[in-house]
């Protein structure tokens, strides 16, 4: 996989029931389903940043960065696909505005004045996902794990 592009991305988790601590962000809980993250990777690394996340999935030795990453450590959730695009406008938000329904709140926006950047689905959406990407004029490109 190579990702030398600049991009949005969701990254789509299926969770058990469970409640944990996330960063200085304090307690969460969270109901089981599937969760949506939203991000975005116009720093320098790109959209290399997707397979950051696909890597850093199980891997119990990484540190976390971001509010996501304590996602990615938590055994209750499991990376199940994600969905990214090339794009050099920045549509993070955009993206999460067109989410609907359940978010939880304060999660991956602390540089936004979005809501949040995580929602909750009790089935997957990956149809949803990918529909919302192309009405924002993206070519979504899915990987399942």
């Amino acid at each position: 996989m190579d990702f030398p592009e600049k991009g949005v991305y969701c990254l789509i988790f299926e969770n058990q029931d469970c409640k944990f601590e996330v960063g200085k962000k304090g307690e969460f809980s969270f109901t089981s389903g599937f969760h949506i993250y939203v991000g975005s990777a116009f720093g320098s690394g790109d959209l290399k940043r997707v397979k950051r996340h696909i890597n850093f999935f199980g891997n119990k030795d990484r540190n976390p960065s971001w509010h996501v990453d304590y996602l990615h450590l938590n055994p209750s959730f499991k990376l199940v696909s994600t969905v990214y695009a090339i794009t050099s406008t920045r549509l993070e938000c955009a993206l999460a505005s067109r989410i609907e329904g359940e978010y939880v709140s304060g999660f991956g926006c602390t540089d936004c004045t979005c809501n949040s950047h995580l929602f909750y689905r009790r089935k997957s959406s990956i149809g949803k996902i990918t529909e919302i990407f192309e009405n924002l004029g993206l070519s979504p490109i899915m990987i399942e794990l």
